[in-house]
């Protein structure tokens, strides 16, 4: 399909003489990094805004970032992600009093991106579940106030925003998501496929795409082999790395053991006629003794010798 196009999410750890890094420890390593993802057929990078002041440091500005990742094949940065994913007195999505701060931190992301082709600011809707229960109506109505508002000012900027669905999030079951895109504008507020993430959450990501689907701005593809089924995700400080049954959350499409139905989803995008970006996502993939770059080729194989055909048939 010609309207559909591969990014990558920046989570990218590499090896170095100092131990494991991200490769934004200097141009060397970057130039490294980013040749291995364009050399996939990768054509969009999916980053984080606080790595934008990082970028900015090493090449000059967010705008001349982008000009390097052009020189390799990269198109653009097509999404910038934040969160609070802990709650302070200060930040607390959950917390009217905090919402002035948040939309500062969000317009200035917005500020440094002009001028680049983001398309997107995915956005956790809520702190961590433990530090938010009980997760209430209440509550739920504040969360929509918030990313209502700030989905007003990132619109001025061109940009979307994108609401993601982490299993750990208080906005993480079927019934609680639904009713935050009721209490929110379907204007201003957008929602993000991360299908790993609902899986985890007992949530079927293609039943959860099909009702959500005309409000759908992106997805991160990830697989899982686990579901939640012990609460771990209240577990604190974090329950992506520290859940005592499950050493490893995320993996790479392409597994036996996967549990996302990735024909069906990519069937069902394709029905519904979704345009725009498909991003590639390893999440701590370096865990039990993975790498980045083997689990970003297993993935673009299975694109490629998958995917792809499912995409191409009329």
């Amino acid at each position: 399909m010609a309207n559909i196009k591969w990014s990558y999410m920046d989570h990218w750890i590499t090896d170095s003489p100092q131990g494991p890094t991200t490769p934004a420890i200097s141009v060397k390593y970057m130039q490294r990094y980013i040749k291995q993802i364009a050399g996939l057929g990768f054509q969009g990078l999916d980053t984080f805004g606080f790595r934008l002041n990082k970028y900015s440091e090493l090449f000059g500005s967010p705008v001349k970032f982008e000009k390097f990742l052009q020189d390799y094949g990269i198109e653009k940065i097509t999404s910038l992600f934040y969160d609070v994913a802990y709650a302070t007195k200060f930040r607390a999505p959950h917390v009217r009093g905090t919402h002035d701060t948040i939309i500062k931190d969000i317009e200035h992301i917005m500020i440094s991106a002009e001028g680049t082709g983001v398309e997107n600011l995915i956005i956790m809707p809520a702190s961590t579940y433990f530090m938010v229960e009980p997760v209430t109506d209440e509550k739920i109505k504040i969360l929509a106030e918030l990313w209502n508002r700030a989905g007003k000012m990132t619109a001025k900027y061109g940009i979307k925003l994108t609401c993601h669905h982490e299993f750990w999030c208080a906005v993480r079951e079927e019934e609680v998501i639904e009713k935050f895109y009721q209490w929110t504008d379907p204007k201003y507020v957008f929602y993000f496929c991360d299908a790993a993430q609902h899986v985890i959450a007992g949530v079927d990501p293609v039943k959860i795409y099909m009702k959500l689907h005309d409000r759908c701005s992106g997805f991160h593809f990830k697989d899982t082999h686990n579901v939640d089924v012990k609460g771990e995700y209240r577990l604190p400080p974090d329950a992506e790395i520290l859940a005592p049954s499950v050493k490893r959350w995320f993996w790479e499409m392409g597994t036996p053991e996967g549990l996302v139905d990735w024909p069906l989803l990519v069937k069902t995008i394709k029905e519904y006629d979704y345009k725009g970006w498909l991003s590639v996502e390893h999440d701590k993939a370096n865990l039990e003794g993975g790498n980045y770059a083997e689990s970003t080729a297993i993935s673009m194989w299975y694109i490629n010798n998958v995917l792809s055909k499912i995409l191409r048939e009329d």
